[in-house]
């Protein structure tokens, strides 16, 4: 499942926040301007995860997602957050 919303700081302006969710963890990218590629985000704030619980909790009568889906996403909070791999460039022969 993949949650995704916009958010706005003083310091680092408007940037979009995508959140996927697989396997039983929540992996958090962030994007900011249209031309820049998806970097790691973390660790989320607590408003960060109410409004991913918000997001998640508007699709359950919607059929979306299942209440059982919803409940694990609930459970994601208290577990630790992964972030993406960062691509390396490997060794050249």
């Amino acid at each position: 499942m993949e949650f995704g919303w916009w958010d706005k700081t003083p310091e680092d302006g408007k940037y979009q926040i995508c959140v996927r969710v697989h396997g039983g963890n929540a992996v958090w990218t962030r994007k900011q301007g249209h031309h820049t590629s998806w970097e790691p985000y973390g660790p989320p704030t607590e408003a960060d995860w109410d409004k991913l619980i918000y997001e998640a909790n508007r699709r359950v009568p919607r059929r979306l997602i299942s209440p059982k889906q919803f409940a694990e996403i609930e459970g994601l909070r208290n577990k630790p957050t992964l972030l993406p791999r960062v691509s390396k460039p490997g060794p050249t022969r």
